[in-house]
């Protein structure tokens, strides 16, 4: 019992970073109907970029948000105007290239940052009980939890009631329709782009706060992302948060009562059987043709 509690904040606080990696690859899938695998590594620029702010000016990480927004969000369209480039078998040369793109972001960090692991400074130092309960974590945990709550938030109210929140549901459920409507569906999927940028941007700050970053961690944040979307099923900003719990929740419990090797392996079969014996996901729709 003495790590239940610890192990569900925990779970908590890196199950809705994870759900903003998750919506931000999702939303591009959506509206371009791609993987882009290179969406990891983004959020591990964004992450390095907050290491950077601390480091060499001593600034909080999350005031990196804004610059490292910028960059993730101009290489971000960099890879969606290649992406337009692409015609012939878009689906398997997007994967590809998306792949090799995160490969070079990956090796660019390597060269800067160096293969060693780094943490935020508030990770160093003495961690006391939060709220007089037994449940260590840092400031820095909570800012990360309630955030991604917030941005989450805005970004359903943004789905739901604005023109363009509108325009990116119309053509991720049927782009010819949309476009005979009068959206742009180019114009739409750039600012799924964009939005998916600000996602990575907010989740890799707030990752680095309580979490060690390495610079081959990008390509296992995408894994997971693209597992909490299949948990979850497309279309479900709620279900996105409750599967990026679940996967949390079983990584950390894993790693608290048996062996922190077989947390990855843990979410692996959960993977495997949400697309053996729910192939729509936890919450997502059985659509239907015809």
């Amino acid at each position: 019992m003495d790590l239940l509690l610890p192990a569900i904040f925990t779970a908590l606080t890196i199950g809705a970073v994870y759900a903003l990696i998750a919506l931000g690859l999702a939303l591009v899938f959506g509206a371009m109907k791609i993987i882009n695998l290179a969406h990891g590594e983004l959020v591990l620029l964004a992450a390095y970029i907050g290491y950077m702010f601390e480091s060499q000016w001593g600034y909080n990480p999350y005031l990196a948000i804004p610059v490292a927004f910028l960059v993730v969000g101009l290489i971000a369209c960099l890879i969606f105007i290649l992406l337009n480039r692409i015609t012939r078998q878009r689906e398997l040369n997007s994967l590809i290239f998306t792949y090799s793109f995160g490969i070079i972001i990956t090796n660019a960090i390597l060269i800067i940052a160096r293969n060693e692991p780094r943490m935020s400074a508030e990770m160093q130092e003495t961690v006391e009980p939060l709220l007089a309960i037994d449940i260590f974590a840092t400031y820095s945990q909570l800012i990360a939890l309630v955030l991604a709550i917030l941005l989450m938030l805005v970004l359903w109210l943004w789905l739901k009631n604005s023109w363009y929140g509108r325009a990116v549901r119309a053509v991720t459920s049927n782009r010819n329709a949309a476009k005979l409507m009068g959206i742009n569906p180019v114009r739409t999927e750039l600012v799924s782009f964009v939005i998916g940028a600000l996602l990575a941007t907010v989740a890799g700050i707030a990752l680095y706060t309580f979490q060690p970053i390495t610079p081959g961690l990008g390509h296992m944040l995408t894994i997971k992302a693209f597992i909490i979307t299949v948990l979850a099923g497309i279309g479900s900003i709620p279900g996105v948060l409750i599967g990026s719990i679940l996967l949390a929740l079983a990584q950390t419990m894993t790693e608290s009562y048996f062996n922190a090797s077989f947390a990855n392996m843990v979410s692996m079969l959960l993977f495997l059987a949400v697309l053996i014996f729910l192939p729509n996901g936890l919450f997502g729709k059985t659509q239907r043709r015809g």
